[in-house]
């Protein structure tokens, strides 16, 4: 016969995927963000279509502004951090998806591009981290 198994009670502990630190890092980003006044008008924006863009975030600003917010996460502030992290082409991809979300009102609102880092240290919110010249 064989070696009996032994339960010790408690299951091994499970990592968390990076869709759900990601999903973390989003509602941290969002709740912030609704405490400094700002309203969720969009979650997860995608355009249709491969090759498209995504925003975490589109809020809209007390002064009526439409906010489009990229949130990052890291563990740590290593190779510059989670902000630094919103290259060039990351940029590029956000504001393809900012002219389609635009697109579909009817009067352009005033805008901005705001990046919200989370790391070990807490959250940065960087207002106006990038423009979509």
């Amino acid at each position: 016969m064989g070696i009996p198994l032994v339960k010790t009670g408690s299951a091994p502990a499970q990592r968390s995927t990076t869709k759900q630190l990601g999903d973390q890092a989003e509602a941290l980003a969002l709740a912030h963000l609704q405490r400094a006044g700002l309203r969720l008008l969009e979650r997860n924006y995608r355009t249709p279509g491969r090759g498209g863009g995504e925003i975490d975030l589109i809020m809209r600003a007390a002064d009526g502004t439409c906010v489009f917010v990229e949130v990052r996460q890291r563990a740590s502030s290593r190779h510059g951090g989670a902000a630094a992290s919103v290259n060039w082409a990351k940029q590029k991809r956000i504001v393809f998806a900012a002219r389609h979300y635009l697109m579909r009102l009817g009067t352009l609102p005033p805008c901005r591009f705001d990046v919200v880092a989370v790391q070990a240290g807490g959250i940065e919110w960087l207002a106006g981290a990038f423009e979509a010249g």
